[in-house]
């Protein structure tokens, strides 16, 4: 085999069944990669570690094909529905935060409810990390719009109410919360330069709705752009009084 991926696994001392079991796809799969076949973003990440190549060495035709964006090399998963996202993922994510953490939804009461969420939170808010969370505006007209959108009426105000109660102690440690009536077209949750994007569906509740797991790898991909907008709504957002 001639391609670069095969000389690149050569060189590494690795063979078809090793990058099938640490990669957790089957031999074929990998075959089908050497032969040619261009592997998810996610996997090419995955042999670009292993190999110890770049991007750009192993699949040279694919590179120049999506610069300068580059865009495809942001999606890590997506998930068919916010209830497909393992349970602990929130909390893993937050958790690697350095610098920024950032909510941006209606309610987020999912995670406001969420015990592990809600340590790590704390616990980051402690060490210094910036944690800004953006609620929709309980008085708000979005947010009764949106309420009617999923035909729950009332309801969507009383989960914010819930939400605010919960997210609250964290205001005690240095953590900002505000309220939004902005129409969100996706919740966004941050953690540094890797975001969980909610997409909102028309009629369908965010639980019911894709999640895509974002990496930054530029200033002008999609997460730049998804980052753009939560300032956006940020700076438009008030301190919580209603």
């Amino acid at each position: 085999m001639n391609h670069p991926l095969a000389r690149a696994l050569r060189g590494a001392g690795v063979d078809t069944v090793g990058v099938a079991a640490r990669l957790g796809v089957d031999p074929k799969t990998v075959q089908r990669w050497i032969a040619g076949r261009v592997p998810y973003p996610r996997h090419r990440e995955a042999l670009a570690d292993l190999t110890g190549w770049s991007l750009r060495d192993l699949w040279p035709n694919l590179a120049r094909r999506i610069e300068p964006a580059m865009a495809t090399d942001e999606v890590r998963i997506v998930y068919p529905h916010r209830s497909a996202v393992p349970a602990d993922a929130w909390a893993r994510l937050f958790g690697r935060a350095e610098h920024e953490i950032g909510i941006l939804a209606y309610s987020a009461l999912f995670l406001a409810e969420d015990v592990a969420v809600s340590t790590v939170l704390r616990e980051k808010a402690q060490a210094g990390v910036r944690v800004r969370i953006a609620l929709g505006d309980p008085c708000g007209v979005h947010v009764a719009r949106r309420g009617d959108e999923e035909r729950i009426g009332d309801g969507m105000n009383a989960r914010i109410r819930t939400a605010l109660v919960g997210f609250s102690p964290l205001a005690e440690v240095g953590a900002k919360v505000r309220l939004h009536d902005t129409v969100l077209y996706n919740s966004i949750y941050r953690a540094d330069d890797e975001l969980l994007i909610n997409t909102h569906v028309f009629g369908r509740p965010g639980a019911h709705a894709p999640v895509l797991h974002l990496k930054g790898t530029g200033p002008d991909g999609m997460v730049a752009t998804y980052l753009a907008s939560f300032e956006r709504v940020w700076s438009a957002a008030k301190p919580v009084n209603c």
